[in-house]
């Protein structure tokens, strides 16, 4: 199924958005205009998600599918060049897309999109976490939320200072309506089983050293409300952040095409910060060449 894009316009270097997992196109609806006045700006519904959800289709999610539908998405709309922005599950499709086709993105934006990887790589009680939260995400995925959903996902949003407004039209785009008011999350079950999966088979670091073009790797520092009850998901997110932190030092060291920048913002950051995501992706623009420096 082609991937659904928004043409949000702009004048200069075409921008592709994509967005994370169980999320839409419309997670950047804050951003793409601040990116709008230097830049003709795309965003898509990744394959299963948004608009791009096909309840009948039957082709298994993949990353080869998911980086072939970006490929064809870029030439049908005339944009083959484009610098890929992906925000958590859409900053890994880009590094991986990036890797596939070098010389084919002048550069790739990876927004806080570091996945935990497989219990694999993790020893002792932090393998034990990794399996914990690998069980749950699986027992939750796909589900058939109630209809107070989108008012329950919007006003959680509200902790993080996202304007109620902006969450509930995020929310909304992100899920189909069931009867009787109920809502589909997305991707629907199978397929969200076979995205996690993928990821957890991603060697993304792999992946980033392959790239040939430049790398910006942003990653969220504000620390997340305290969950109660869930003390060894808190360490987990410390012990992954440590983790990252050794990998990327790692990564800028071998490569000087590539970068890391902290922002000020979860890892919600479109919908919480969407000016700081503006002024992460137009200097990295601006870097790669190509759009007017006096902005």
């Amino acid at each position: 199924m082609p991937l659904h894009i928004h043409d949000h316009g702009g004048d200069g270097p075409p921008l592709l958005l994509l967005h994370g997992a169980g999320r839409s196109l419309a997670d950047w609806d804050a951003v793409a205009p601040l990116l709008t006045p230097y830049h003709r700006v795309l965003a898509a519904d990744l394959p299963a998600h948004g608009r791009s959800s096909d309840p009948s289709g039957d082709e298994p999610w993949s990353f080869d599918a998911t980086t072939a539908a970006v490929e064809a998405a870029l030439r049908a709309h005339d944009a083959p060049d484009a610098i890929l922005v992906g925000h958590s599950l859409g900053g890994m499709i880009a590094v991986r897309y990036a890797a596939e086709h070098p010389g084919a993105t002048p550069g790739v934006v990876n927004l806080d999109g570091l996945w935990w990887g497989s219990p694999q790589e993790y020893a002792g009680e932090e393998r034990e976490s990794v399996v914990r939260l690998g069980e749950m995400t699986r027992a939750t995925a796909g589900q058939v939320a109630p209809p107070e959903f989108i008012e329950q996902q919007a006003a959680y949003a509200g902790q993080f200072g996202i304007p109620y407004a902006r969450a509930e039209a995020a929310a909304r785009a992100a899920v189909h309506q069931l009867p009787y008011g109920r809502w589909q999350t997305l991707p629907e079950r199978e397929r969200s089983l076979e995205m996690l999966d993928a990821l957890d088979a991603l060697e993304l670091f792999a992946e980033m050293r392959r790239l040939a073009c430049p790398l910006l790797v942003v990653r969220a520092r504000r620390p997340q409300p305290p969950m109660p009850g869930m003390e060894w998901f808190d360490k987990l997110i410390e012990t992954h952040a440590r983790r990252m932190d050794e990998e990327l030092a790692a990564l800028v060291n071998e490569r000087p095409t590539a970068a890391t920048r902290d922002m000020d913002a979860t890892h919600a950051m479109l919908l919480e910060e969407p000016e700081s995501v503006a002024e992460c992706v137009l200097e990295f623009g601006r870097l790669c060449g190509g759009i007017d420096e006096s902005y």
